[in-house]
């Protein structure tokens, strides 16, 4: 019975020791392998205290087992020396395939016992020393040449690459190296293993070959000495001509051929797989016109390519060119003539759009191929590519290096720790934020490395397997719940990155420049100077045009002590960043000051904006979008509130009954009308509001301006209605009113199509009550039409509604109000064939509904005559066009940008839809409508149209339509005519929901435009 007790015994001492699989443990202990050492408590205590118990003891197992000379050696310096044990081991227990080359290689362990005892690194020329004579090169000749090739010399390198692994990774588990130092070390064995390599492709060569000198420069995290374990080799090839046997230089082309051979078989060398395994890829795609340029170029070559041809990405790259192998005075000189053209990258067209394209097209990337890949990767566990992982760190850092390092020679680093601690000493980053910062690459990039080091795979993804993330988590010293601990650290430390990732460009600029007093920031001392310049080159990385008008600004929105203040330098990396994207930011961020000074002191904003993130974001993207919601917002700042609510604009009958309560509870017109003016701009805020945050555009172009111009109309006529309804309530003094009224809407009021810029084109109807004397009466209908416009028109905090009533009969010279009869007559006897085309956009918005249906009735017959239009009226019709044309559009306008009159604009479209209702609408009682879209495809339903012109007339008047409301947001005003102002046209993209830029915006709307007049002469004027 005590065998079983003491067997369980030794099991639970294992399982205790932190073994995964006791009883396998205890069977290779009990192996003629371990003799002494499985009895040993203290080599016991060293296997426990590894990464990975079991994968450390399986690997010793074969390790002892290997028939060599000196492994009762190897077993009597582990009991013996703790050094060598602990390396040892935690090498073991943390990489698989690092424990089975030692097995291959039994010999290889001397490398750690080799090790000084200060655990001190090797260095780059001892690992250059070491590399070159494992492939037999002297490491003392100006260009080694090996004597080792092929197979053999590629074999050689790998073991010597290995051992060099073997003392790096022991440093790292135990011998307390930083990350950072095991960055600079694995880059340095990197450099060494490119010489090597370099040395064997020269023996390689022909007899025949000319000289060349050949540079290899590291690139990203080689050239910046912070290498991973596994990761491709970066690099970029520099060449020259050598020196000939008789001392003449080599002919350029025939040097470059012999670069183009050493740095391809180096390429292979370390890449190809042989039973060593492979080594990992050298990577050229960073050179000059990637991988479709040549492999290797002179220095001029460069030179040339750079100064004429390089994007902003590649001035990126080269914040980290380092020569690593072969000519370094060569390689040097490429870096001297490199570093300016980065530093000098900020003053590009478009640098900081082209840096923010290039971070989102790697964020794109990863996702693609995350998306495309086996099994369950996916962006959450990408700790390099993923929410706050390291790319996060590495941009933001690059950026602010970009923009500061031109004035400030010490953020000029190449490895992204040196950079974010210049950054901090400069005050370009808070010291906190830059500790925090550090602290949370250190980790990302320490996971990443034991994620590599286990299968030495090339890798970035978190595990999600249990072993690996206990083995993970032991390794970085967690201890009670290992992989729990391991995933609350790594969701802690990606939570700051991404926070900090949003503020690095933003809250540096306000932690300098909120501090300083107005008066510091204009102080000609350089370190004052300084100071004020940082702030303004970080503001201008972000897009702002005027960076010292912005400076002031922001001064005014976090100067002082208040809460007020502390929760705007909270608020404003946000709001900067969000600005930053928009097509204006100087005018967003002014527009953000002027709100927040009206409404500062109000409690619930700044608590809103904080505390609930869709309100902030939709109030930027609004203050963004232009001077239309920007003026409407100013006129009543109370409505930021309503950006926490539901934006949907209200249907006309919710509108009704929300007037109708404001009439009845006025003491007077003029108050109600004042409260109705204040429903309809809460109202047309709303809209554009719904419209800009995009809740109009999933349906289509089509659907989206259907919707602005009914939600536009049914404000317009609830607006009218409510103010007709006010007037007819307190102007009659006796309270005896002796008119029906009615209001018709005309024109695109008519046709439910009101943009943000249109007026009100109505006509005033009226009829007589029985008894009313008809002198009084008309009297009593003028005094309402009038009263109604002026109240509607009156300057206040509100926009005001122009009622236009030009379109009545005689127009100017006709009265403003006419009866029923007498707009009857009018039409009967006198009317011109323009005024029956302008009648077929008439509807009734507002008034009595029987006299407006009547009205209707009565225009019917003239509108869609009978016969329908003759010759003669199709005639003057095109007449009346052509001289349209000719005498309405206004002085200096550019007429292939005119929206409404340039050719294939609003009134081609329109007029074409017009024609075929005067022609067909007694007969076609589908086109009996007041919308153009609705004609349209009435027209195309009956057979009048073609379906094809059908959709391209309606493509074009759509996109015309959102067009010209676009101007009117961005612009805050109304107009007609197409911007070329650079910034506008971005707005109006912005608003189309186009990620287009100036030009090719311009260029859709004169394709359609063109398209549509060819179809209007054809159809208009049936010509073939």
């Amino acid at each position: 019975m005590a065998a079983p007790r003491e067997r369980e015994s030794q099991l639970s001492r294992l399982a205790r020791r932190g073994f995964a699989d006791p009883a396998a443990a205890a069977a290779l202990l009990a192996g003629p392998e371990f003799e002494d050492l499985a009895v040993d408590p203290v080599f016991l205590e060293s296997v426990g205290k590894c990464a990975d118990p079991d994968t450390a003891l399986g690997s010793l197992a074969r390790l002892l087992a290997a028939d060599t000379d000196d492994r009762q050696v190897l077993r009597a310096t582990l009991a013996a020396s703790q050094p060598l044990r602990g390396r040892l081991l935690g090498v073991l227990g943390v990489s698989s395939v690092l424990g089975d080359f030692l097995a291959r290689h039994p010999q290889s362990w001397h490398a750690l016992d080799e090790l000084e005892p200060e655990d001190l690194a090797p260095g780059p020329d001892f690992l250059r020393r070491t590399l070159l004579t494992a492939v037999g090169a002297d490491p003392g000749a100006g260009e080694p040449r090996a004597r080792l090739t092929g197979l053999e010399a590629a074999d050689a390198l790998r073991v010597a690459y290995r051992r060099g692994l073997l003392r790096i990774t022991a440093r790292d588990v135990a011998g307390g190296a930083s990350m950072a130092e095991v960055g600079r070390e694995l880059s340095d064995l990197a450099g060494a293993t490119l010489d090597a390599a370099l040395a064997v492709a020269r023996a390689e060569l022909s007899a025949d070959a000319v000289p060349c000198r050949l540079a290899v420069v590291g690139m990203g995290k080689c050239g910046a000495r912070e290498l991973n374990y596994v990761s491709d080799v970066d690099v970029v090839f520099v060449a020259a001509p050598g020196r000939m046997p008789d001392g003449s230089e080599a002919e350029e082309y025939e040097a470059l051929r012999t670069g183009t051979q050493l740095a391809a078989g180096m390429m292979r060398l370390c890449g190809e797989v042989t039973a060593e395994g492979s080594i990992w890829q050298v990577d050229a795609g960073l050179r000059p016109e990637g991988k479709s340029g040549p492999l290797v170029r002179t220095l001029a070559s460069h030179a040339a390519y750079y100064q004429r041809w390089a994007k902003t990405w590649e001035f990126q790259a080269l914040l980290k060119a380092r020569p690593v192998a072969g000519d370094m005075e060569l390689g040097e000189a490429y870096v001297g003539f490199v570093s300016p053209l980065i530093w000098s990258a900020v003053e590009r067209p478009h640098f900081v759009e082209d840096v923010r394209a290039m971070r989102r097209r790697v964020v794109d990337h990863a996702k693609s191929s995350l998306r495309s890949a086996p099994g369950s990767a996916s962006v959450e566990r990408e700790i390099k590519l993923g929410p706050g992982g390291l790319r996060d760190v590495e941009f933001a850092i690059q950026l602010l290096q970009l923009v500061h390092g031109r004035a400030d020679p010490s953020l000029r680093k190449r490895a992204t720790l040196d950079a974010l601690a210049a950054l901090g000493t400069g005050g370009f980053v808070g010291r906190q934020d830059a500790q925090q910062l550090a602290e949370a690459y250190e980790f990302l990039r320490t996971v990443e490395h034991r994620i590599q080091l286990f299968r030495l795979e090339r890798t970035h993804l978190m595990p999600t397997d249990e072993p690996s993330l206990r083995r993970i988590g032991r390794s970085l010293g967690f201890s009670t719940d290992p992989a729990g601990q391991l995933r609350a650290a790594w969701q802690s430390h990606a939570r700051v990155v991404r926070q900090l990732h949003e503020k690095l460009f933003y809250r540096p600029l306000l932690t300098t420049v909120s501090r300083l007093a107005p008066a510091d920031v204009r102080l000609s001392t350089d370190s004052e100077k300084l100071s004020a310049d940082a702030a303004k080159s970080r503001l201008t990385a972000l897009g702002y045009a005027d960076p010292a008008g912005a400076l002031t600004n922001i001064e005014a929105l976090t100067s002082g002590l208040s809460r007020r203040a502390a929760i705007q330098r909270t608020l404003l990396p946000a709001f900067l960043n969000w600005f930053g994207d928009a097509p204006d930011p100087d005018a967003s961020l002014l527009a953000f000051r002027r709100l927040s000074d009206a409404l500062g002191s109000t409690p619930w904003y700044l608590r809103s904006l904080r505390d609930e993130g869709e309100t902030a974001a939709r109030l930027a993207q609004l203050l963004s979008s232009g001077g239309y919601v920007t003026d409407l917002l100013l006129r009543a700042p109370n409505a930021v509130a309503e950006l926490s609510k539901s934006i949907e604009p209200k249907t006309r009958e919710s509108l009704a009954t929300e007037l109708t309560a404001l009439v009845c509870r006025a003491s007077d017109a003029a108050q109600a009308v004042a409260s109705v003016r204040a429903v309809r701009r809460r109202e047309l805020l709303r809209i554009a509001a719904a419209d800009v945050l995009g809740q109009f555009e999933d349906a289509g172009p089509g659907v989206r301006v259907e919707a602005i111009g009914r939600a536009l109309t049914d404000v317009t006529a609830a607006t009218v209605q409510g103010a007709l309804d006010a007037v007819l309530a307190f102007g009659s003094g006796d309270g005896k009113p002796l008119v029906r009224f009615a209001v018709i809407g005309m024109g695109r009021f008519g046709g439910f199509e009101l943009g943000y810029g249109s007026d009100a084109d109505v006509l005033f109807v009226y009829e007589p009550l029985p008894g009313a004397d008809e002198r009084a009466a008309s009297s009593a209908a003028t005094a309402i039409a009038t009263e109604m416009r002026s109240l509607l028109q009156t300057p206040s905090t509100d926009p005001p509604l122009q009622i236009d009533a030009d379109l009545r009969p005689e127009g100017r010279q006709g009265p403003l109000v006419r009866t029923l009869a007498s707009y009857a007559a009018y039409y009967q006897r006198w009317s011109n064939t323009w005024e029956a085309q302008a009648l077929l956009r008439a509807a009734t918005v507002a008034g009595d509904a029987d006299l407006g249906k009547r009205f209707i009735a009565a225009i019917d017959p003239f509108r869609y005559p009978e016969s329908g239009a003759g010759e003669a009226e199709v005639r003057e019709i095109r007449r009346l066009k052509a001289r349209m044309e000719a005498e309405r559009l206004p002085r200096g306008a550019d007429r292939a940008l005119h929206t409404k009159l340039g050719p294939g604009g609003l009134s081609d479209v329109e007029w074409i839809a017009q024609l075929l209702q005067l022609r067909h609408g007694n007969d076609v009682p589908e086109l009996r409508v007041t919308g153009t879209r609705a004609s349209l495809a009435a027209a195309a339903h009956a057979g009048l149209l073609d379906a094809e012109d059908a959709a391209l007339l309606d493509e074009a008047w759509t996109h015309t339509s959102l067009l010209r409301n676009g101007i009117a947001i961005v612009r805050g005003r109304p107009g007609d005519q197409v911007p070329t102002d650079a910034k506008e046209l971005a707005g109006i993209a912005r608003y189309l929901g186009e990620d287009v830029d100036s030009e090719t915006l311009l260029d859709t709307h004169r394709r359609l435009a063109r398209r549509a007049r060819t179809a209007f002469e054809r159809l208009f004027y049936d010509t073939d």
